[in-house]
């Protein structure tokens, strides 16, 4: 028998094409129509594997989730980890690797701000977050706090440009109007840093605030 000349659709397949189509144009890209063209397939051959368009944009923010690195929740036996003295560090590195996922998908983070929802990625993320929290010591209802805090703080930072959002026209910042942007036209052209920069400096400033409050924690018997 030949081989088809279209390989075989398979879900992983599909999701794939529905990230790469919403990088590139944007969430309002994606249509069942679209994808099928992008695949070369008939638009009713999706639905055997996805029932509807809002099935399928949960399967590709997941697939953009499951990019987020968690292995600093997983302590090895014997290994010193969630124990109080390592939850900043590893809130640190999971923080910069979900914000990485995210910039590197910026399109999807308005979908994916919504909530886990049934999202097995999310819900594993949420998981490892909640679960290392409370093993090194915070209270379930604070750690429940603290994993909603980081999550606003991280889809935050990759909502827009900060540095983005100010126009490169010097002309726009009138010193009678506005007397301390005389610079302001120079930020488009550092996007990169400012935004890193105050994701970082924002980062540092809620952990050090959270080791306060865990210092003011009453002991553990």
């Amino acid at each position: 028998m030949a081989r088809p000349r279209t390989p075989l659709l398979s879900r992983e397949r599909i999701v794939a094409a529905a990230l790469r189509l919403i990088d590139e144009e944007g969430l309002d890209a994606l249509s069942t129509r679209r994808l099928a063209t992008e695949l070369s397939v008939s638009g009713p051959s999706l639905y055997n594997h996805f029932a509807t368009k809002d099935e399928l944009l949960d399967a590709v923010v997941d697939s953009v989730i499951g990019e987020v690195d968690l292995s600093m929740f997983a302590t090895a036996e014997g290994e010193a980890g969630a124990d109080g003295t390592r939850w900043p560090e590893a809130l640190r590195d999971w923080a910069r690797s979900y914000r990485a996922a995210l910039a590197a998908h910026p399109n999807i983070v308005p979908v994916l701000a919504q909530g886990p929802g049934r999202r097995p990625n999310a819900l594993r993320l949420a998981d490892a977050v909640f679960g290392h929290l409370v093993e090194a010591g915070w209270p379930r209802g604070q750690a429940t706090r603290i994993g909603a805090l980081m999550r606003y703080f991280v889809t935050g930072s990759a909502l827009a440009s900060f540095a983005a959002g100010f126009p490169a026209d010097a002309e726009v910042y009138d010193a009678a109007d506005y007397p301390h942007l005389g610079e302001a036209h120079r930020l488009a052209g550092h996007r990169g840093s400012v935004d890193e920069g105050a994701f970082e400096t924002g980062l540092e400033a809620l952990l050090d605030g959270l080791a306060l409050r865990f210092a003011r924690l009453p002991a553990r018997s």
